[in-house]
């Protein structure tokens, strides 16, 4: 019996970042045939349950690259990994001292917030925009990002063009050392807009994945993990199997045990069910 756990967006996904009528049909299928899986992904929980909603998954989701692991249905956190408030404070200060707008996410006495002050390109009003489209509970605009770091900061996203953001990037793991875990990724959904995400360096999904097995009694199980970029290659490092998709950057097909075809063309539930059946 294997534990499979993939990732969402260039994955699991398709294009249009939701999930196929075959795929949703064939895990639905393996799921109630008792398949042992589950997600991990940069979204938030919130977004997570919205993408796939219907699905019965038995085991929790691992959300904003292993910061949180939650009951998908409820949105209810059985840990969060927030970055030392410290810490939070002199990265917000770095970012703001070179000129950056972030956003940022916050756990606290009110819950996660996701915070914005002002957007000033494409890649920001997109971000925005989408949240807005979807109804995220968390977003919150503010006149003043400074005064919204009461709570722990469980991560930063700054988007900008890759030449400013890889500076930034060196400076915050200057700064911070082996403290936080940051990823520089394209959008895939606008290309030209990365994305630089901070988060405390307990959270990624390779330790998420670990953390849940030995919760639910699943150490035993082999690890079959799926993914396309850069916060998956810990998570393909790590497992028994690392399967990367087509479409996925040279890194993690680097670390993968194998390459099937792209995310498009449903090439995760396919393998999922030849492998479920062998």
């Amino acid at each position: 019996m294997s534990l499979y756990v993939s990732d969402l967006d260039g994955t699991l996904l398709g294009r249009q970042a939701s999930l196929s009528d075959i795929t949703r049909a064939g895990l639905t299928r393996l799921l109630d045939e008792g398949l042992c899986f589950t997600v991990a992904s940069a979204r938030h929980v919130t977004s997570i349950s919205r993408i796939l909603a219907g699905l019965k998954l038995r085991l929790p989701v691992i959300s904003s690259n292993g910061a949180y692991i939650s009951e998908m249905v409820s949105g209810q956190h059985e840990l969060v990994h927030a970055m030392d408030p410290a810490m939070g404070q002199a990265i917000f200060a770095l970012m703001r001292g070179q000129g950056f707008m972030p956003f940022f996410s916050t756990h606290g006495r009110l819950g996660d917030q996701l915070f914005y002050q002002a957007v000033e390109n494409e890649g920001q009003q997109r971000f925005v925009d989408e949240r807005l489209r979807n109804a995220d509970p968390r977003l919150r605009h503010t006149r003043r990002l400074q005064d919204e770091l009461a709570d722990p900061v469980v991560t930063f996203v700054v988007v900008e063009r890759e030449a400013p953001l890889q500076a930034l990037q060196a400076e915050i793991e200057a700064l911070c050392g082996d403290a936080v875990e940051t990823h520089l990724a394209d959008d895939l959904y606008m290309p030209g807009w990365p994305w630089l995400t901070v988060h405390d360096r307990r959270a990624t999904k390779d330790q998420a994945i670990q953390t849940l097995a030995e919760r639910y009694g699943l150490s035993a199980r082999e690890v079959v993990v799926f993914g396309d970029h850069v916060n998956d290659v810990k998570m393909l490092r790590a497992a028994h199997r690392g399967i990367a998709v087509e479409n996925a950057i040279a890194a993690v097909k680097q670390e993968a045990h194998q390459v099937i075809g792209p995310h498009h063309e449903d090439s995760v539930m396919r393998f999922i069910d030849a492998d479920w059946r062998r």
